[in-house]
């Protein structure tokens, strides 16, 4: 049986989902963090880009809060993509460098022992992975903001792909929490 690749990314109405520190205000609620815990759950490792680990990674190590989002990044296998780092760039515990191809890589590790496997802090591995049928499931966690400006996770170059709706639910706070799977053709 496969192991399910997860991705969540916090969202704007407008479609923003890079920085989201600079939209997400008071709209992070009760329902949000219980969902989010149901979802890291079953996580055992994570998957990462080069930007998302060194911003995480100048971070995350020391914040172990338990209410926080450190004792779960800290200590959990963190697998990076990278064209430029080495594995001795890679000094946050459990890091570990992606050697060869991402989509190769990603697809042996969903036939390994284990559970979901995370992407984690990279807009163009989620994309990546999403759009080469490797990602499972994909919550995008509307926030009732419009940021104006920033990075989107799809663009005018990504072709039609058609998506089937998994999940639902909408936070006490107005957020739109949406998951999708790409539609079989």
């Amino acid at each position: 049986m496969s192991r399910r690749v997860v991705a969540g990314l916090f969202h704007s109405l407008d479609g923003v989902v890079s920085e989201p520190n600079l939209f997400q205000f008071d709209s992070f609620d009760a329902d949000l963090g219980r969902l989010m815990g149901e979802v890291l759950g079953p996580v055992d490792e994570v998957v990462m880009g080069r930007k998302g680990y060194r911003q995480w990674a100048a971070y995350w190590p020391g914040h172990n809060d338990p209410d926080d989002f450190g004792p779960f990044i800290n200590p959990i296998r963190k697998h990076v993509a990278s064209r430029t780092l080495t594995q001795a760039d890679l000094t946050w515990e459990n890091s570990h460098l992606i050697e060869g191809d991402l989509l190769d890589f990603v697809r042996r590790l969903k036939e390994a022992d284990g559970g979901d496997i995370s992407v984690q802090g990279s807009i163009s591995v989620v994309r990546q992975l999403f759009l080469a049928g490797l990602l499972d499931r994909l919550t995008l966690i509307t926030h009732p903001v419009i940021a104006g400006a920033g990075e989107r996770l799809f663009g005018p170059e990504t072709p039609t792909t058609r998506l089937r709706l998994l999940d639902h639910e909408v936070t006490t706070a107005g957020n739109v929490v949406v998951t999708y799977g790409l539609r079989a053709s």
